[in-house]
């Protein structure tokens, strides 16, 4: 359907509304329904965090969730990140963070937005006071956060707190590439090492953004590790030097958390 958006402008007998005269419809005689246009969707302007460029049809995409979300429930913020925020459009899912003080149903939400959008998502459903203490002790949240694009803008101040058991589980979600390296896809294989280098990052006390995260992979790998890990065709002795770096962090961690 042809949609035209003009505005009301004042006449001497009669306010009027005017539209082009070149067009596609709408010709002299067709009759119209004229109704406001919801505000809402005319100030939804997604803001980009550390993001230089983000391909028109994504900003359209993240648009469609903002609404789709907000006529589902009452939310302080949305924030997509992760791999759909990378150029190109090679990812599996849309990670949306739910910032809200509401009972929040991930099954029902994604069902519909898998429905109107036609993606599949994964959704983390989290309140501010919980946000905020996740990015003082979880290098997972401050990457996520480091690299976003939120409905609302946001400032989180926090100080770092290094919490050794919280790390020790958070190193689990790595191992699972030394038990599973053969079965595990390129994207598996650069979440785990992705997670694995912030968390040495966080220990080391750097700043922790999915541009260091990036760069260290290089420098620790090779200058080309990122895309074949990616790819799944990981360099020769990947898996060696990662067991290395993992085996490190375990007994940092764990000499910390016996002291």
């Amino acid at each position: 359907m042809v949609e035209l958006i003009s505005k009301i402008s004042k006449g001497t007998k009669m306010d009027q509304i005017y539209i082009p005269k070149t067009r596609e419809s709408f010709q002299v005689g067709t009759y119209v329904v004229i109704k406001p246009l919801e505000t809402q969707e005319q100030t939804i302007k997604p803001i980009l965090y550390n993001i230089d460029y983000l391909e028109p049809i994504k900003v359209s995409i993240i648009t469609e969730i903002f609404k789709n979300i907000d006529k589902q429930i009452k939310t302080e913020n949305i924030i997509i990140t992760g791999s759909f925020l990378d150029k190109g459009f090679k990812f599996n899912d849309i990670d949306v963070i739910i910032v809200s003080n509401s009972n929040i149903s991930s099954t029902r939400i994604e069902e519909e937005l898998r429905k109107n959008v036609g993606a599949k998502f994964h959704l983390i459903p989290i309140d501010n006071k919980t946000l905020t203490k996740g990015l003082s002790t979880d290098p997972l949240y401050i990457s996520m956060l480091s690299r976003c694009v939120s409905k609302k803008r946001f400032i989180y101040r926090y100080r770092r707190e290094v919490n050794y058991k919280l790390l020790d589980l958070q190193l689990l979600k790595s191992q699972q590439l030394i038990d599973n390296f053969d079965f595990s896809t390129g994207d598996e294989k650069y979440n785990y090492t992705r997670n694995l280098i912030a968390i040495k990052l966080f220990i080391e006390n750097k700043e922790i953004t999915m541009n260091n995260i990036n760069g260290e992979i290089s420098t620790l790998f090779e200058n080309d590790a990122l895309e074949d890990i990616k790819n799944n065709i990981p360099p020769e002795g990947f898996l060696k030097e990662y067991k290395k770096i993992y085996n490190n962090l375990k007994k940092i961690i764990l000499k910390r958390i016996r002291t």
